[in-house]
């Protein structure tokens, strides 16, 4: 236990967390404020005024070896180009001028492995790893504009894979660790990449999964596909294809020491990243090299207000996602940070794993997703208690909405009381945050994102005519372009308009969540549209009801679907986890519904709640409803091989028919 932390009443802490419901806004801390990067509220309108002039600004933090020609160019609506002209690499960004401003010695990350191997790798480090690795590419005949896959882990070789392909002006297409391999099969042949990296095998919470293994079951007859580049990480035994398969350390090894860093135009794809496939085929979001990295590290630098000389921050994303791309990789050492990286499971080797490191390197910035905030409110207090967090500075919530319980949760346990939380909301789309709190400058409110950042037009507008509510329901939408969002998808041009600008036209980017605006202005991200459920002519969104059954004492966590009523037109069904050790009873069942009724109205309450030890998510954390909705409906399920954990839909399912066995008994 920490020095000065004594052990944490649970059941006192539950009184605690509702008496703070009461509090309406979180005003930042003082003694955050004295240190803080940007104090002066009159950032928003000194950006609104001039808004093309502010994000010149913010480009102008970066190295150019050519200045633009012109800030944005807006003549062919929706496909914008920013700083056109302008020529950089993003490689160079985030490496050679840190070194050659003498921080070559400054850690670029605490890497942590799964069973607690640990190396500190600098920005000279980096620097030389990339370089090799980029001349190793050049090497196997890998030139600009060629796609190359990467399909690993977290381990340091992901980011020197990606910074090589920037270097070379190669275009990068991550895949998440996680995804099966007919994912990266079908990821690698839309995107026709001419080469893979890869690893020979994964942690995976003291076992090692094979990956190389998995990748030659399904890529062998992708005639494009040229080279598969073999990470030897875990000693994984695995065929090598001669012509085609390489080790990564053996080219290494015979790969010159200093490769310059090509010089990119700002339009230059600098990677490609598929959304998932569930519904239809994946969307190959396109980011190009200037507008994505002045998002990039302008948001990483306002909304985690960074001192790069003193803080040590921590995202806990995987670098497979848009969230890891922009906040682990590339905004963190455009901006000289020293960060974590953690190649594990956040409850491996133990539930309190994360607050040892937290506690081990100092970190002063913690962000992660609203999903693991639930699993430690579910875990206890007691792992964190364990551990000294004092460190912490400041605390940001990312991938979802969080609920108010959760975000009281975070901000008294983790946070101490004493850090601002960043409530943030962006898309792979956007690349980058577009709204959120300013911590030195916005008062919070558990719940909302608040504002839109300088620079960023946002609005709530009605569903059938685009009008804007200043205070009330609607669908967000995005009004003007921002220099990190997607050109196109991927050799998808039509697609790219039909998706993100048919419903408004195109000069209003179409989010797909729908949100409200308060009296304040604020704005509250209630969801996906598509995660609305509608009963009795009433349109609820999943996420509020989630949130009103999590409120209640002995849940943890919760996932929300609608299914079809004869009475109502739709149903709330509600997947509900219990706290620690309880057991689902008619009282709690009461107890969940008369706490919605409470909260939002009688017609929101479940019909129909499913308790369960578990529910169904991505490697990522993220809930996966459209296999409760599966499930619920009676629906054959398909492929759940990349769930965290797969048996989780077969005791959901063997539960479901037990209960519709009893109930036609």
């Amino acid at each position: 236990m920490a020095q000065g932390q004594t052990a944490r009443d649970e059941n006192e802490l539950e009184h605690e967390l509702a008496a703070m419901l009461d509090i309406e806004r979180f005003e930042p801390p003082a003694e955050f404020v004295k240190h803080a990067n940007l104090t002066d509220p009159a950032i928003y309108e000194q950006a609104d005024s001039d808004w093309q002039g502010w994000w010149a600004s913010q480009a102008e933090r970066l190295h150019w070896f050519k200045r633009w020609d012109q800030v944005l160019d807006d003549s062919n609506p929706p496909f914008y180009k920013w700083f056109t002209g302008g020529k950089l690499n993003v490689s160079y960004n985030c490496l050679d001028r840190h070194v050659e401003a003498g921080l070559g010695d400054r850690v670029a990350y605490h890497w942590h492995g799964e069973e607690g191997e640990e190396l500190d790798i600098t920005y000279a480090d980096l620097l030389d790893r990339v370089q090799r690795f980029a001349n190793a590419l050049k090497d196997l005949g890998i030139e600009k504009g060629d796609v190359v896959g990467i399909y690993m882990g977290m381990i340091p070789e992901v980011v020197v894979s990606m910074l090589a392909c920037a270097r070379i002006g190669a275009i990068h297409n991550v895949v998440f660790g996680g995804f099966s391999a007919e994912s990266v099969r079908e990821r690698m042949e839309f995107s026709q990449a001419k080469a893979l990296i890869t690893v020979d095998g994964a942690a995976r919470k003291g076992n090692v999964a094979p990956v190389k293994q998995n990748v030659d079951a399904v890529m062998g007859d992708l005639e494009h596909l040229k080279h598969i580049i073999v990470v030897r990480s875990k000693g994984t035994e695995c065929e090598m294809k001669a012509g085609r398969d390489v080790w990564y350390h053996e080219i290494v090894a015979a790969a010159a020491e200093v490769c310059p860093p090509e010089e990119m135009d700002a339009e230059d794809p600098l990677f490609i990243l598929y959304t998932s496939g569930s519904t239809a085929k994946p969307k190959g979001i396109v980011h190009t090299t200037g507008g994505y990295l002045t998002g990039a590290s302008s948001t990483h630098q306002n909304v985690f207000d960074l001192h790069a000389d003193t803080d040590t921050y921590w995202c806990c994303a995987d670098v497979g996602w848009i969230t890891g791309h922009t906040y682990i990789v590339y905004g963190p050492l455009a901006n000289a940070t020293t960060g974590i990286m953690y190649e594990g499971a956040p409850d491996y080797p133990h539930r309190g794993i994360w607050w040892e490191l937290v506690e081990r390197y100092k970190a002063t910035i913690f962000y992660t997703a609203p999903t693991a905030i639930r699993a430690c409110i579910k875990w206890g207090a007691e792992h964190p208690d364990r551990f000294d967090l004092s460190s912490l500075r400041l605390l940001g919530t990312v991938g979802e909405p969080i609920n108010p319980k959760a975000w009281l949760w975070y901000h008294k346990v983790i946070g101490g009381e004493r850090c601002p939380i960043v409530d943030t909301w962006w898309q792979t789309e956007t690349g980058a945050i577009m709204i959120s709190p300013l911590p030195g400058i916005t008062a919070t409110k558990p719940g909302s994102a608040t504002r839109p950042l300088p620079g960023v037009l946002a609005e709530v507008v009605d569903e059938h005519e685009g009008k804007p509510i200043d205070q009330g329901q609607g669908l967000l939408v995005l009004k003007r372009p921002w220099p990190s969002m997607l050109r196109t998808l991927y050799k998808e041009d039509d697609r790219f308009v039909q998706v993100y600008f048919k419903k408004f036209g195109i000069d209003t980017y179409f989010v797909g969540d729908a949100a409200r605006r308060d009296k304040d202005g604020y704005f509250w991200v209630i969801g996906r549209v598509d995660d609305v459920v509608n009963v009795s002519g009433h349109r609820l969104s999943t996420a509020e009801v989630e949130s009103a059954v999590v409120a209640c004492e002995s849940v943890a966590e919760c996932a929300v679907i609608g299914q079809s009523d004869e009475l109502t037109g739709q149903a709330i069904t509600a997947f509900v986890t219990l706290q620690g050790t309880i057991d689902g009873t008619p009282e709690i069942e009461d107890e969940i519904r008369a706490g919605v009724a409470e909260r939002i109205g009688k017609f929101a309450r479940p019909k129909r709640i499913i308790f369960a030890d578990d529910l169904p998510k991505t490697r990522s954390g993220k809930i996966m409803r459209r296999l409760l909705r599966d499930i619920a409906e009676g629906r054959a399920l398909g492929d759940v091989t990349t769930l965290r954990d797969p048996s989780v839909m077969a005791v959901l399912e063997e539960k479901i028919q037990a209960e519709q066995a009893a109930e036609e008994s």
